[in-house]
Formats: structure tokens, C-alpha cells, sequence
């Protein structure tokens, strides 16, 4: 069993993006990030077979990608 694998890096992408270049709030982000996991419960794929450690690694590496994607963001010059 493994907390994050290369799916990982994936996740991290994603959500610095999120975090960077968009304005979805933390609610947000919460409900995608945990509601993905969730449907990967039910989806029929072997990409959405994982431990329950994994998930938790998951929504881990999740909440870091926004948490660098948010702060990228705010250190921008503000435009004129």
C-alpha cells in the first residue's frame, strides 16, 4: 500500500492550476477534490481502483497543489 503514486503528480497539476489561474474558492475546491474521490468509489475503471490510503494521499497532494496554486496567484503584481 502507498500514499501517493504517479497519479500523484497528476492531482498536483491539477489543482495548482486550479489554484493559480482561477478564483474557485476553498468550498469549492473541497467539494470537487472529495467529490472526485468519492465517485471513484463507483466509476468501472482500473485508474479508479485504489486503497482507501491512497485516496487519503489523494486529497493530500490535492490541498498542497491549491494551497502552492493560491499562493503563485497572490504573489502577482496586481493590474493598473
Amino acid at each position: 500500500m502507498t500514499l501517493i503514486n504517479y497519479y500523484s503528480v497528476t492531482h498536483f497539476l491539477i489543482w495548482f492550476l486550479a489554484g493559480r489561474y482561477s478564483r474557485i474558492s476553498w468550498l469549492t475546491f473541497l467539494i470537487f477534490s472529495l467529490g472526485w474521490e468519492v465517485l471513484e468509489l463507483i466509476l468501472p475503471f482500473e485508474f479508479a481502483m485504489e486503497t482507501a490510503l491512497n485516496k487519503i494521499g489523494d486529497v493530500l497532494v490535492n490541498i498542497i497543489g491549491f494551497i502552492m496554486g493560491t499562493h503563485f496567484r497572490k504573489s502577482l503584481p496586481k493590474d493598473s
